[in-house]
């Protein structure tokens, strides 16, 4: 009964800590990022996961993070990041500021059992539209001991809930996964240190499991990136 009160103790201080505004009622949250949207009909699916796959070591998924926290700010809602390594640095944030930063929750893990417990308590609340679970530097001995049924608990949570939840991996490995991604990027510093690099990131859907079909998205991925067939990149 105490721990129960505890998480009720969490859910009440979280509404009154991150109260916003109520988003439309729409299918997909917009992450900002034209190309992004485009190729995913959208945006990111709300009530289901999408995993983003981010085989390379330098792919620009922090970049991506980035974004997604500057658009909550430009639209008025919060957002969660669950590190699962502690790796977030707001120091490096691409000159957001901190007025930005107030827009995140940052739950900071050292280890993904505990990222994965923070995500089931925080698609139970129902207060974040977007919730991150960042999986992509951590020891991949650690990610192998997360049961799928760890992944299709959470996928029902969120179906309840009017959220979109971005699962950040280094390979393949939510398989309740609506939407699958992968960046197809290999950054240099020189890269990073652009102004826009965001602008150069690229992505591929892998697999969806949404109302539009696979081969709908590649149309629009050719439409979209100039004849490059399943693929975008920003222009």
């Amino acid at each position: 009964m105490a721990a129960s009160g505890k998480v009720i103790d969490l859910r009440n201080l979280l509404a009154e800590r991150f109260q916003q505004i109520q988003l439309p009622a729409t299918t997909y949250l917009s992450t900002g990022l034209s190309f992004f949207d485009q190729a995913t009909n959208g945006g990111l699916p709300k009530g289901a996961i999408t995993e983003l796959i981010s085989s390379h070591t330098s792919a620009g998924s922090a970049s991506l993070i980035y974004a997604l926290l500057q658009t909550a700010h430009r639209d008025r809602y919060f957002l969660a990041l669950i590190d699962g390594r502690d790796s977030f640095d707001p120091s490096a944030s691409g000159g957001l500021g901190n007025s930005r930063l107030r827009n995140l929750l940052w739950v900071r893990c050292g280890k993904a059992a505990e990222a994965i417990k923070a995500a089931d308590l925080l698609l139970r609340d129902g207060n974040f539209p977007l919730v991150i679970v960042d999986l992509v530097l951590n020891a991949p001995n650690e990610l192998r001991k997360i049961p799928q049924t760890s992944w299709y608990r959470l996928q029902r949570l969120v179906e309840a809930a009017p959220t979109a939840c971005l699962v950040l991996t280094r390979q393949n490995m939510v398989g309740s996964a609506q939407l699958k991604i992968v960046l197809e990027n290999l950054w240099t510093l020189d890269t990073f240190e652009e102004e826009n690099a965001i602008a150069r990131l690229r992505i591929r859907v892998q697999r969806s499991h949404l109302q539009i079909s696979d081969s709908d998205i590649a149309l629009r991925c050719q439409d979209s990136a100039a004849r490059r067939p399943y693929l975008t990149e920003a222009s």
